[in-house]
């Protein structure tokens, strides 16, 4: 969350700088050199802002030192509850966490739950507007590009399966950057535990746009649990 940011969520919330500075905890000054951008917001202010004026998960903190370990299956069950995936709306997972942090973390995982796996269009579905370009850099970074296409390609057909093809524009852009720095090397999603023989099914059985990417798995939009919700 940057200064525009903080005063978009601010106005939408009808609140004075005097208002959302006392339930900040920081005094009117400063709340307004914040807004300005003549101060930055530390990672907890801005967390503690946008949940205290319910800013979109969008607008949380990015922490990269936090994505360097695997977080396992059940955190990012959690996680994609507190984001709104169906799927998992039993779990009542309230702490929210940026949905771009959430979709690098998953990506790096050698092995996912399959559950978990089919949330990942669902999150760039759902959260298009998310930080692309830190995304991009980061799948980059750890060669996970392929990975990162193929889950923004099914999110795209999603998108146009219901009619809501405009606000993917910035998707299929950055769709465009993953696709000249695919990489040659064959990958799964998520899932490296595959068998050999698994393996070879998947080489004759995969659609065209896993094959595309190089990715070792059959998922496919239209069999996607709660794709369009």
């Amino acid at each position: 969350m940057n200064g525009k940011e903080l005063r978009e969520a601010r106005l939408r919330r009808g609140w004075t700088q005097q208002q959302a500075a006392k339930r900040l905890g920081v005094t009117q000054a400063y709340l307004s050199m914040l807004e300005q951008g003549r101060r930055a917001l530390s990672y907890r202010l801005a967390r503690k802002a946008v949940e205290t004026l319910d800013a979109p998960a969008t607008a949380l903190p990015l922490r990269a030192e936090t994505l360097l370990r695997s977080v396992g299956s059940d955190r990012l069950r959690a996680e994609l509850a507190a984001l709104g995936y169906p799927a998992f709306a039993h779990l009542r997972s309230r702490k929210r966490r940026n949905p771009a942090e959430v979709l690098d973390s998953a990506l790096n995982e050698s092995d996912l739950d399959t559950r978990v796996t089919e949330g990942l269009p669902w999150l760039v579905f759902r959260y298009a507007d998310m930080d692309w370009d830190w995304l991009v850099m980061r799948a980059k970074l750890s060669d996970r590009q392929n990975r990162l296409g193929f889950v923004a390609t099914l999110a795209v057909q999603l998108g146009a399966k219901s009619a809501k093809t405009e606000q993917f524009h910035k998707v299929n852009e950055y769709l465009a950057v993953l696709d000249r720095s695919r990489l040659a090397r064959e990958d799964t999603l998520c899932h490296d535990s595959l068998t050999e023989t698994e393996r070879e099914w998947l080489r004759q059985n995969r659609t065209a746009e896993a094959a595309h990417w190089n990715l070792l798995t059959d998922m496919k939009a239209e069999n996607l649990p709660h794709a369009q919700a």
